[in-house]
């Protein structure tokens, strides 16, 4: 809980920080705080990220990525949002090198990877989610998934701002929405060599600074 609320805080303080405090204008911040309070974050805390993005004494974060592999030749991406680049790149290249993996240079394992905005929202009665697949296909959707009482809608990563644009405009309660890098290509392992990367995996995430951790790995429910 205290993680999530810390990696949703540090994207609050970067929207604001580039669009302004006031959600009204400021689409990207306005997705956040529904995201936020889907997560029951304290609405004290979502006050305290967007004031931070205005503190003269705030260094501001830099959004860094990193790319490698872990061991067994899997893809790992990693997210991070830091106020120290030094730092970050440091302790990420000594996590792959402890747990026989190996950093490699930005860019590397972009084309393993597809970039997703992927938006949740209230079911809306009338709508069928054909209907709104259709109409969606022309803003860069490309798959709606129903569970429950809501709708998760999958969309290129640079159309984020125009399919929010259509949803909001349309009625659509967004309940959060995040970016996501989805594998192209999934690796089967053994359950032993599962949990070496699996170790990886957890320190990576551990890092204060580490946003999100990606990677082309084959759950057991993922494989044939």
């Amino acid at each position: 809980m205290a993680r999530t609320f810390t990696r949703i805080g540090k994207e609050i303080t970067i929207a604001a920080k580039a669009g302004g405090a006031d959600p009204a204008g400021n689409p990207r911040l306005r997705a956040l705080m529904a995201t936020a309070k889907k997560e029951n974050m304290p609405k004290e805390n979502v006050e305290r990220a967007i004031k931070k993005a205005f503190d003269k004494s705030f260094a501001d974060y830099k959004e860094m990525n990193y790319e490698g592999y872990g061991p067994h030749g899997i893809a790992i991406f990693v997210e991070t949002a830091t106020d120290n680049t030094t730092r970050t790149v440091a302790n990420v290249r000594s996590y792959f090198t402890k747990h026989g993996g190996s950093l490699g240079t930005t860019g590397s394992l972009e084309f393993l990877f597809d970039h997703k905005c992927v938006f949740h929202v209230a079911k809306k009665e009338g709508v069928s989610t054909d209907d709104l697949e259709l109409e969606l296909i022309d803003y860069g959707v490309d798959e709606l998934v129903e569970e429950d009482n809501e709708i998760i809608i999958y969309g290129e990563f640079a159309q984020n701002a125009a399919i929010q644009k259509y949803l909001e405009g349309n009625g659509f309660e967004i309940t959060s929405s995040e970016f996501v890098r989805l594998p192209n290509d999934l690796k089967t392992l053994t359950a032993e060599q599962r949990e070496s990367v699996n170790k990886l995996i957890e320190k990576l995430e551990e890092d204060e600074d580490v946003q999100n951790v990606f990677h082309n790995m084959a759950e057991p429910d993922d494989e044939e």
